[in-house]
């Protein structure tokens, strides 16, 4: 159903049972689970969807090692189970990833831990081996009936340097264990929207449409075009994250104050030293004033962050300098012989962590769980549910849970599960996917690196993208007719959609003019852009670039050469 037909749809029937506002990935969740039961369920997110913190995360699957130490037990195993279940079920995204600790103290951090885990105030100190020893040992016991990966291991000094020569000389030990990375989370985000929407012919989503209070109930504006449609609801989920507060301000629910978001800023670094430095491995560290750090290969490149700020204002959220030199400074001290150069950060990006409200002056202490709470009818609104917290290697239990309590709320009954439920191109992955892109090659005429290329970007979708493989965007490895099936087949609206969330050409530093101007021209067509239109979208990215992301147009133009003098 295109975008027309959903608001034709709500015109004619504003009664709905559930509007669930937010679509990130924790309000995608809960959506899915909805619709999976038939329920008549709306979405609406006045962004595009997973464009807020669930495109900004650390691109980590994991059961959160440091939540050990502030006790929170139920979550690190919830969410290991969680992380297994996604390397099951999206396995096209969700990938093992080798995760090693640099370790320079042997005692270090035991009497700190204990006071922290009393719930006493303390400042953060560097983990020694004993409390790394006992946090991984818990690991593994959690996960040990299901057991999909390694135990964890340690190693020497000389292991430890001759593995990876480049480390801070002065350490003493290492521990390797296993985690997950996910590639594409703004994909997935969208696979299991699309798969929500193919379940249920009652369930509808938009972005780009903002929800507010109106003298009738509830006022859905369609961002693109100005209409305001009226909806009334029986329930309304708040999925809004770091903005839900704003939005029960917004739409007038009578609720205390109860996020205390934080902001984590990442970069992503070109680098052939550094990527090379890592082994394949994720090196998790901490860095001197405490604050967990982390690097690894994120698809040819290198991931580093991340900070840890809190933020009164979720809208004006991006990376600042004085962050980039705090991430370059943790980074010189785990590899103090790799430096990087500005022409090496390709992209730079921030987002907010769910957080409840919470006083504590180290944000560290935070709880990192998630909860659900109702802010019941008041003023002719009906009653809220409120999403609180969480991370988003949780959010399918997450939005089991708040599905359960909105099905018990409306008198219904879940007869559907997502436990073991496949997302998107995750269904029917090959174990052998040599032999899977052979055949896929073979039968539309592409060469084997395409073939393996569509696999990784789209999983066993890319059956749909081989047909329209050719011909290739100059200076990019995506093809003219996969950027046009993108257009026209998963709701984009402006070039940001594609270049940030549909694809991964912007955070891997692959933008230049020639490529803009190109995908313009795609998505013009499919909208029925004027010239003045299309110009006046060319700006708004270009300035949304410059100010979140630190590409300057210098950047972009610079790109353009580089590429001619390669081709010439």
């Amino acid at each position: 159903m295109n975008r027309n037909d959903t608001l034709a749809a709500l015109r004619e029937r504003p009664d709905i049972a559930v509007l669930v506002i937010g679509g990130g990935i924790n309000g995608i969740s809960v959506f899915r689970e909805l619709a999976l039961q038939g329920v008549d369920v709306v979405l609406a997110d006045k962004g595009d969807y997973c464009s807020g913190a669930s495109a900004a995360l650390s691109r980590m699957v994991h059961g959160g090692l440091r939540y050990l130490e502030n006790g929170e037990f139920k979550l690190v195993r919830e969410s290991l189970v969680e992380r297994d279940r996604l390397l099951k079920n999206a396995p096209h995204y969700v990938a093992p990833l080798p995760t090693t600790v640099p370790i320079f103290d042997t005692f270090s951090g035991i009497a700190n831990g204990a006071v922290r885990f009393l719930g006493l105030t303390r400042n953060p100190s560097r983990r020694g081996a004993l409390v790394i020893k006992a946090g991984l040992t818990m690991y593994d016991l959690f996960t040990a009936a299901r057991r999909l990966m390694p135990k964890h291991r340690f190693r020497g000094r000389a292991e430890t340097l001759k593995t990876w020569p480049a480390i801070n000389s002065d350490i003493r030990s290492s521990a390797t264990y296993y985690d997950a990375w996910v590639s594409r989370p703004e994909r997935l985000g969208l696979e299991m929207l699309f798969d929500a929407l193919a379940s249920s012919p009652t369930a509808h989503a938009l972005n780009y449409a903002a929800v507010a209070a109106s003298n009738d109930g509830l006022a859905l504006t369609d961002s693109l075009t100005g209409e305001v449609l009226q909806l009334r609801p029986k329930l309304i989920i708040n999925a809004t994250g770091g903005w839900i507060d704003l939005t029960n301000k917004a739409i007038g629910a009578a609720a205390p104050r109860m996020m205390g978001g934080t902001k984590g800023s990442h970069l992503i670094v070109d680098n052939a030293e550094l990527h090379d430095a890592l082994g394949g491995h994720m090196v998790y560290y901490e860095n001197e004033d405490g604050r967990i750090c982390i690097l690894f290969p994120y698809l040819g490149k290198v991931l580093i962050g991340s900070t840890d700020i809190r933020v009164d204002d979720p809208d004006q959220v991006r990376c600042e300098d004085d962050e980039r030199s705090y991430i370059l400074q943790s980074l010189a001290f785990v590899f103090p012989t790799i430096v990087i150069a500005e022409e090496d950060i390709v992209f730079r990006f921030a987002g907010v962590r769910p957080l409840p409200a919470s006083d504590d002056s180290f944000t560290g202490r935070i709880p990192r769980d998630h909860f659900c709470e109702f802010v019941e009818p008041s003023g002719g609104l009906p009653a809220t549910l409120c999403m609180i917290g969480g991370k988003w290697t949780t959010f399918r239990s997450f939005g089991e849970m708040a599905a359960d309590m909105a099905l018990e709320r409306l008198g219904l009954t879940r007869h559907t599960g997502t436990q073991d439920l496949a997302i998107g191109g995750g269904r029917e992955f090959p174990a052998a996917s040599d032999a899977w892109c052979a055949k896929l090659a073979e039968q539309h005429g592409l060469n084997i690196e395409r073939a393996h290329a569509l696999l990784e970007r789209y999983g066993t979708s890319a059956v749909d993208f081989a047909a329209a493989s050719d011909p290739m965007l100059v200076g990019s490895d995506y093809s003219t007719g996969e950027i046009r099936m993108i257009v026209e087949r998963e709701q984009v609206e402006c070039l940001a959609d594609i270049f940030l969330r549909r694809t991964t050409i912007a955070i891997l530093g692959g933008l230049n003019l020639q490529l803009i101007e190109a995908v313009l021209a795609i998505l013009a067509n499919h909208k029925g852009w004027s010239a003045a239109e299309a110009a006046a979208e060319r700006s708004a990215f270009l300035a949304l670039l410059a100010h979140q992301h630190g590409i300057a147009l210098s950047d972009l133009s610079q790109t353009n050469d580089k590429r001619s003098a390669l081709c010439a």
